[in-house]
């Protein structure tokens, strides 16, 4: 099984490198949990390549299919708030407007 993936790892970096300039750094929380997803998919995958009983690949399965899921969501939920907050969608930068916010509440 693999993980269908919209998000390179570069591209998350990005979005939280971008993100946590900003007072509200929500798209990297989300970029966080996909990063997390990701590993725990990688790991159940590890884990039945290892081999071992039917009991122990199912349950790894079952966590993979879940992670599978959970990630298929938040890559949704990700392609949603960047489109909400106005990110660019190429270069996955911040909008401008974002970004004086920031800076008034450091002023303030």
């Amino acid at each position: 099984m693999e993980l269908e993936q919209t998000y390179s790892e570069k591209q998350l970096t990005r979005i939280v490198d971008e993100a946590t300039i900003y007072t509200c750094a929500c798209p990297a929380q989300v970029a966080e949990m996909l990063r997390k997803l990701r590993h725990l998919f990688a790991y159940q995958q590890n884990c039945m390549a290892r081999g071992s009983s039917d009991i122990n690949e199912k349950v790894h399965d079952r966590i993979a299919m879940a992670a599978s899921e959970a990630h298929r969501l938040m890559e949704a939920c990700m392609q949603d708030i960047l489109r909400l907050e106005g990110w660019d969608p190429e270069t996955l930068e911040m909008p401008a407007g974002l970004r004086q916010l920031r800076d008034q509440s450091i002023d303030d």
